[in-house]
């Protein structure tokens, strides 16, 4: 069982659902959509038959004798179904003619571009030479139809990676070679074929505008993020494209040379410690030699790093100029429409004239409607005012001090009874004279006797 075949299986795919087309639709149409979808994953896996020498394609589906054979079983054959499947999606355009593809100068998102039921089934007709015979779907048409959904899928997973690594001036050129082996990895691919390569660049430049794509050089530009339309391509363009790629394999052929001296250096010490003088002096002349061309290839992988470096910082300077010079522009043309110096001074000018007004206007707003005020008058109720106000504080401020006093020489009085009252230790009042003493204690003796 064929890779193909077994992966078809795992998706359910029904071998022979054509007859449901007028006694079951909803079936007919699951059974073609579950078709479409499992030679799409099986095309992006790289499973579909491909002729001796070429390579997969992940975006255009090979249609024919090839795909039939990888696909029939001996308990049911040929998949019958097939046909009605590749002619339902080419009607809803999930697949595209490949021809039709490459050549349509719209986008294919564009409505005039998709075609009429009518001409749909008219194309169906003429390739399988039939008008109107039952059973006509039976037999496949041979063809290459590009699957828009692989396809759709990959430019975009291309345009993120872009917008993210690609970022200087430079970094967004390449060559048709470049572009394929830069971008296979976040295909999910090894490498893509040329046809695929094709239809990828087509899709991006004519139906998302997002490179500019150079088929007689095949120089591929990136349009940058501040862009509004497509970049043009130039000959400085093509040249730095030419030298990205020269760079891109030179490094792999220098990483092979370290290895392969590596390697040789560990046959050369293998040989020599098993005494085998000959193959060692042999495979140490091969190590000379790689360790030569070493020197030469990094020489020149570095002469053109540096050059391009170089380009590299002069296309930066050339986009910084080309920013300030459009700066200097706007700003001229800002400073214009001001007037210049002398508008903008006649306009403050203008401007406190008339803040002046508006004061003046509050002003005569303000202002009574009729009579006039003696200011005199004014000013002796103001100081009649200002007297009464002072006496009424000085009468509050006389009281208070009054009742302060009041309060002090109460509070002395009677610290002074206090005083008077209290007898010291002899049993004598400060209040009483030595003689009253003195008689006070005679007395009880005259009265013992």
């Amino acid at each position: 069982m064929s890779q193909l075949l077994e992966f078809l299986r795992t998706h359910d795919t029904a071998f022979n659902f054509r007859l449901q087309r007028h006694s079951n639709p909803d079936g007919y149409e699951a059974n073609s959509a579950a078709w479409l979808s499992a030679l799409t994953a099986a095309a992006k896996e790289g499973l579909i038959p491909i002729q001796t020498g070429a390579q997969h394609d992940r975006f255009s589906l090979h249609t024919g004798e090839e795909l039939l054979r990888a696909l029939q079983t001996q308990e049911y054959g040929r998949p019958l179904a097939l046909g009605s499947a590749i002619e339902d999606a080419v009607r809803k355009k999930e697949l595209v003619p490949l021809q039709e593809f490459l050549d349509a100068k719209q986008s294919v998102y564009t409505k005039s571009w998709l075609p009429t039921p009518w001409q749909v089934m008219s194309w169906s007709l003429r390739q399988l030479g039939v008008t109107g015979r039952e059973g006509a779907e039976d037999k496949l048409v041979t063809g290459n139809f590009v699957m828009m959904a692989n396809v759709e899928a990959a430019a975009k997973a291309v345009i993120n990676e872009a917008t993210t690594n690609a970022t200087s001036n430079t970094s967004r050129i390449f060559s048709r070679d470049l572009f394929s082996s830069s971008f296979a990895p976040t295909i999910g691919a090894r490498i893509l074929s040329q046809r695929d390569v094709s239809v990828l660049l087509t899709h991006l430049a004519r139906d998302h505008a997002a490179v500019a794509y150079d088929t007689a050089t095949g120089t591929v530009k990136f349009r940058a993020a501040s862009e509004t339309s497509v970049p043009t391509i130039g000959q400085e363009d093509v040249t730095i494209a030419s030298l990205r790629t020269l760079i891109s394999s030179l490094e792999p052929q220098v990483q092979q040379l370290i290895q392969h001296i590596s390697e040789l250096d560990a046959k050369v010490r293998n040989a020599v410690s098993s005494k085998q003088m000959s193959p060692a002096k042999t495979a140490l002349r091969q190590k000379k030699l790689a360790e030569s061309k070493l020197q030469q290839r990094s020489a020149t992988l570095a002469q053109l790093e540096e050059v391009y470096a170089k380009i590299e910082q002069a296309a930066d300077q050339v986009e910084m100029v080309r920013v300030m010079e459009a700066s200097s522009q706007a700003l001229r043309s800002l400073n214009q429409k001001t007037g210049g110096v002398e508008n903008v001074q006649d306009v403050m000018e203008g401007l406190q004239e008339e803040m002046m007004n508006v004061d003046e206007i509050q002003q005569a707003i303000n202002e009574p409607a009729a009579g006039t005020i003696d200011e005199g008058e004014v000013d002796d109720e103001l100081e009649a005012l200002e007297r009464a106000e002072r006496e009424k504080a000085e009468a509050v401020e006389c009281a208070e001090r009054e009742k302060r006093e009041a309060e002090e020489a109460e509070l002395t009085q009677k610290r002074l009874a206090e005083v008077v009252d209290f007898p010291d230790a002899a049993g004598v009042s400060p209040g009483q004279t030595n003689e009253t003493a003195s008689a006070q204690t005679e007395q009880p003796a005259v009265q013992a006797e």
